[in-house]
């Protein structure tokens, strides 16, 4: 099974971004769907089964040892050309003090996890289409200038996040250009502190 950890806005704070990427959108990125954008705390990959009870007691003990905190959608950035993300404010301290927590609770549980980064919060909206073999007299992030522009002054309304999620990542298989994958929240964990 391929997991994630991640935290989930709540629906409002979803619609209000839905809203300002309207007359954003274009053909020339892959956009995600809305019922995917997340923040991951720690990639688990595949997962094997008998691995999921003590990866479900270490979570649980992890959101246990989080307090609920507070953050909001911030600004706007990138990875290269590759992909364009919305950035989180609020209680960041916080928020990486979950991805570790995620990250290790993971590792203690068998999961093998690659080697750890500190962590970028982001959102991901949309991954290039090749957007320098399209548009050549842009690269090297440029050709996501007018997407960072539009979106660096924004601002989510602040929300409390209160649990943990668990969730599996459902790759596309039928072959359909521009499917995507599904997302499936298998289990959560309230953040208790």
């Amino acid at each position: 099974m391929r997991l994630f950890v991640a935290v989930l806005p709540p629906p409002a704070v979803v619609e209000e971004l839905a809203q300002a990427l309207e007359g954003l959108r274009d053909d020339r990125l892959r956009w995600t769907a809305q019922a995917g954008w997340h923040f991951t705390l720690a990639f688990l990959g595949e997962v094997r089964d008998e691995v999921l009870p003590e990866l479900h007691t270490r979570l649980a003990r992890a959101a246990h040892r989080t307090a609920p905190f507070t953050l909001r959608l911030h600004g706007a950035g990138h990875f290269g050309d590759r992909a364009l993300w919305i950035g989180a404010a609020g209680d960041l301290d916080a928020l990486r003090m979950l991805s570790e927590r995620a990250d290790a609770a993971a590792r203690r549980a068998g999961v093998p996890m690659g080697q750890h980064h500190r962590y970028t919060p982001h959102l991901t909206l949309g991954r290039s289409r090749d957007i320098k073999r399209d548009h050549p007299e842009q690269g090297g992030g440029d050709g996501l200038r007018p997407y960072l522009e539009a979106l660096a002054p924004y601002e989510g309304t602040a929300w409390p996040v209160t649990e943990l999620s668990l969730v599996r990542s459902n790759l596309p298989t039928s072959g359909v250009p521009g499917e995507q994958p599904r997302y499936e929240t298998v289990a959560a964990w309230p953040l208790e502190g």
